[in-house]
């Protein structure tokens, strides 16, 4: 069974090391100010040439309270108004950029993050959506992924109503925990009565698939609080759960200077917290899929990665990883071919920049042939748990033994200590390994050893 975990504590201890989620590879970390516009308009070309199929992703930055545990860029403001300056510059934005695309590709991804997307007005996003639409090739027939991050305390009946007229059929709803006394360490408080009404709503509407994100590791939660908050998510029924370890940087994120250290769990009560939500998740019947991510049997997610399609972008998990993906928005990243670019993170350069009618790209990276080959060899790990050496022979004309030779003895070592099946002709990770199976990809990562990892999160 794909799904399958073993958990092994002595081998979570000794490969439990700071590294990269691997969005992209290469990560983020790369990107460098020498890309900008010049190149982006040039992947965009040859996006139009092989009439690419799009996702979109929109960046709404703004929030009307601070969520202390928040490292996502984001606008406090208690001022709606501060969105109408921004809506008017990420108006032109998407114009400037369909206009190097071809009308018949067709937008098979759509998502608005942030921030609170709902924070805007029902007009607000009328008019996004519709300008969206103008521009884009987005489809009317509701067979596209198009979704939307919902805070339940910002939206109602007649806010999921409106999405679902807009075309929207997927909703990520963020939760985090349940427990007054986290949600009061980490100054969201969110009723369960609140975030049922919006899944309710969202179930009566028909949109096609609810994901919710939890959180360990919070100020005041313990093994047994979480494992509450985790029952009544189950009874909840989402499709899909992200159940993310928080990863406490105060040094690079403000809002985490406001959170007790003292208050943390331990790590060993971490690791508790994590190994019951597994057993407390697959008694009810989800698969595991990766990287935090759990999804009922009969979702896509689950569906692509038994039949080996899974793939991995900016957005996470995907079934549509073969599409160029075009960050719209402040601190927003494209995808598209070889090419990496995002967009300052600044939102007074960004709209400024626009306001100039000039894109807002501050850097990015252009894959080389060994970057495109490390990420093959990463994105099928992380999505299927295995690799075959032929499948990449052919696909870059390498001898893999050969090419990544000096890897062989780290790739050895974890096979001795059950965390892979190594033989020559595949890497299959094993039970025990698919909790770790970041720390496999790190093994074929060029840039690691340049890296601070002090930049990243634990692998649990």
């Amino acid at each position: 069974m794909l799904d399958a975990i073993r958990w092994d504590t002595d081998l979570i201890r000794r490969y439990d090391l700071a590294g990269p989620r691997y969005t992209s590879y290469p990560t983020a970390v790369q990107f460098h100010s020498q890309v900008g516009t010049f190149d982006l308009f040039h992947a965009l070309r040859d996006s139009r040439k092989a009439l690419r199929p799009l996702s979109l992703y929109v960046h709404v930055p703004f929030c009307a309270n601070i969520c202390y545990y928040c490292a996502c860029n984001k606008v406090i403001t208690k001022d709606r108004g501060r969105a109408l300056p921004y809506l008017q510059r990420l108006e032109q934005e998407i114009q400037l950029i369909a206009c190097h695309l071809d009308p018949a590709q067709k937008v098979e991804q759509l998502h608005f993050g942030g921030g609170t997307p709902t924070f805007l007005s029902h007009d607000e996003l009328r008019q996004l959506m519709a300008h969206l639409r103008k521009h884009f090739n987005l489809l009317d027939d509701d067979s596209g992924d198009y979704g939307i991050e919902i805070d339940p305390r910002e939206a109602d009946w007649s806010t999921m109503g409106l999405l679902r007229e807009l075309g929207f059929n997927r909703v990520s709803i963020g939760l985090q925990d349940l427990d007054p006394a986290v949600q009061r360490a980490v100054n969201r408080l969110q009723s369960l009565e609140e975030t049922r009404a919006v899944i309710d709503a969202a179930r009566t509407l028909q949109f096609r698939s609810i994901n919710i994100d939890l959180i360990y590791g919070l100020p005041k939660q313990t093994p047994e609080n979480f494992a509450r908050t985790v029952e009544e998510v189950i009874s909840l029924q989402p499709d899909r759960l992200s159940v993310f370890n928080y990863a406490h940087l105060p040094e690079r994120f403000m809002p985490q200077r406001r959170i007790n250290g003292n208050e943390l769990p331990s790590p060993a009560q971490k690791l508790e917290m994590l190994q019951r939500t597994i057993e407390q998740l697959t008694a009810a019947g989800y698969r595991y899929i990766g990287m935090d991510h759990f999804a009922l049997p009969d979702d896509e997610l689950a569906i692509a990665q038994e039949e080996s399609t899974l793939q991995r972008n900016f957005q996470g998990y995907t079934t549509h990883g073969h599409c160029d993906l075009i960050g719209l928005g402040v601190s927003a990243i494209s995808q598209i071919g070889d090419l990496y670019c995002q967009n300052s993170s600044d939102l007074n350069h960004y709209q400024n920049t626009l306001a100039g009618a000039q894109l807002a790209t501050s850097r990015g990276l252009v894959c080389n042939a060994d970057d495109r080959l490390r990420r093959a060899v990463i994105q099928q790990l992380i999505c299927n748990f295995s690799l075959d050496f032929a499948e990449i022979e052919r696909s870059f004309n390498i001898d893999f033994q050969g090419y990544f030779g000096a890897l062989w003895p780290q790739l050895q070592g974890m096979a001795q200590d059950g965390l892979i099946e190594l033989d020559r002709e595949r890497i299959t990770v094993l039970p025990a390994g698919r909790l770790l199976v970041r720390s496999v990809c790190m093994v074929f990562d060029a840039y690691l050893e340049q890296q601070n990892r002090q930049r990243f999160s634990r692998v649990i």
